[in-house]
């Protein structure tokens, strides 16, 4: 898969893939076939596109325990993505990362993380390493509302401020860290986090791609440039469950109005309005033939050898023994 062009066409494609992705997923978490469940990217669709349609080909970028979305943005296959939720040997990772850590290192995705926060720092030695190479890539980290209060990530902010690496620190904020508000978790400001380490920060419309593609630009132009990080507040909303469990357990903490208001502006609807009917029409055909190959190659890919269970453990190639020890 290539990483779509920062066009509006290219942008339409990206929320596209990533909504369509999300839906089959979910249809897939129904059936069995994906177990375990996932957290659905609906709605935010908009800061993935826009941010990874700033980037080049090698920056990085890291992710979070709702991160397909920025995986496929970045150009990962959607069928080796759809493997890799399934727990097939043809996965990202060979079936071992599952919905919560796909990464690719070859575009550039130092991987998703489940640990709220986390990868703040990842990121940040990332683009250290990067500088000290003497290579000009930059480094992003998605994260959610629910991580600004996190010290790790905190801590990130201030080393990328301190010596000035190009790192985009992209707040994707939904309204809810699970079920929990924004107001009810969050002193001050998130934008505050930024301006207390001297970082630029702005709060922007996270359900226009081509809102957050400028903003995203300008920030990776400056980071390119050596002045250091910034940090981009992106308002959305998420349409479905904070993870599929909620489907089945029936947890109560919107209410319908708010969710029907928050559905009112869809990044694809949004994005689909700057396209002509016939080139709406191509891209969805393009998209749905995406997704069925993707599904087909999926479910036909086999399940990783329980023998090699012990397998990829250490980067050094060193394996584990049955038992314990070496």
């Amino acid at each position: 898969m290539v990483r779509a062009p920062d066009t509006d066409v290219g942008l339409y494609r990206t929320v596209r893939l990533i909504r369509r992705f999300e839906e089959r997923a979910v249809e897939l978490v129904r059936s069995g076939d994906i177990v375990g469940g996932i957290h659905p990217y609906t709605g935010q669709e908009a800061v993935a596109a826009g941010v990874c349609a700033a980037l080049r080909d090698d920056d990085m970028i890291t992710s979070t325990h709702r991160g397909h979305g920025h995986v496929l943005a970045k150009g990962a296959d959607p069928a080796r993505t759809l493997a890799e939720l399934t727990g097939r040997a043809t996965g990202l990772n060979r079936g071992r990362g599952g919905s919560m850590h796909a990464a690719d290192f070859r575009l550039g995705i130092l991987g998703a993380n489940a640990i709220v926060g986390a990868n703040g720092a990842i990121t940040a030695g990332a683009a250290w390493v990067a500088r000290q190479e003497g290579g000009d890539q930059v480094a992003v980290s998605f994260f959610g509302d629910g991580a600004v209060n996190q010290g790790v990530l905190l801590e990130a902010m201030n080393l990328a401020a301190l010596w000035r690496l190009p790192v985009l620190f992209v707040c994707e904020n939904n309204g809810y860290a699970t079920t929990l508000t924004v107001a009810d978790a969050v002193a001050g400001t998130i934008t505050g986090r930024g301006a207390a380490f001297g970082i630029p920060a702005v709060t922007v419309d996270g359900m226009d791609p081509r809102t957050v593609l400028g903003a995203a630009r300008e920030a990776v132009d400056r980071a390119r440039a050596g002045g250091g990080p910034s940090l981009i507040e992106c308002l959305t909303y998420r349409f479905d469950a904070h993870h599929t469990w909620e489907h089945r357990a029936g947890v109560r903490y919107r209410d319908d109005d708010e969710v029907r208001s928050g559905r009112e502006r869809d990044p694809v609807v949004i994005q689909g309005t700057r396209l002509t009917d016939g080139e709406r029409e191509r891209v969805d055909a393009e998209i749905e033939s995406t997704m069925d190959s993707a599904v087909a190659f999926a479910l036909d890919s086999p399940h990783p050898d329980p023998a090699g269970a012990l397998d990829y453990l250490y980067a050094t190639g060193m394996r584990a023994r049955p038992g314990g020890g070496w």
